[in-house]
């Protein structure tokens, strides 16, 4: 499989820039909010820890068969960064699987930010020949469940950590 590099990805109102240790700061206050994380769990991270992450995310990872591809999601008419979106790609014999995901600030939310930078997510891994493209959503979180929809996701029966499996394939 080859390997997956996040690239700079533009919507209407949206720039999707490749995630750098440099947006660790802002995205610290974007995301500070307690509530972003009543569906997933965990508490919101300072700076210096997302700065961590960010390079981790960065070197890759450790599995040749896995790109992690990460974006922090920026709203032009405001210039700022409002939240990240992410892919998980994997090779699964066939072609590639994306896992996908979103996080946009609660000041932004509900302004189909969400959609609109999941749409480009799965946009771009098209175009990059992914077929396969996942997302795991809490059944009671229902704006996640919206974004799964706006990008082209289905709910299956199948079910991950009490999450479910939305799913989108292709050809």
């Amino acid at each position: 499989m080859s390997t997956f590099e996040a690239e700079t990805v533009r919507t209407e109102r949206l720039t999707l820039l490749p995630l750098r240790p440099e947006h660790a700061e802002e995205l610290a206050a974007v995301l500070a909010d307690p509530a972003l994380h009543a569906f997933t769990g965990g508490a919101p991270e300072d700076a210096e820890l997302l700065r961590a992450r960010y390079e981790r995310w960065a070197a890759g990872a450790p599995e040749p068969s896995v790109s992690w591809c990460n974006w922090a999601v920026r709203l032009r008419d405001e210039e700022c960064l409002v939240g990240t979106v992410q892919a998980t790609v994997t090779s699964d014999g066939g072609g590639a699987v994306a896992e996908i995901a979103w996080t946009v600030g609660t000041r932004w939310q509900r302004r189909g930010i969400a959609s609109e930078a999941a749409r480009g997510l799965v946009g771009w891994l098209r175009g990059r020949g992914v077929r396969t493209v996942v997302a795991h959503v809490h059944p009671e979180h229902a704006a996640s469940g919206a974004v799964a929809a706006a990008a082209g996701l289905a709910p299956t029966d199948r079910w991950q950590d009490g999450e479910v499996r939305w799913e989108s394939v292709t050809g």
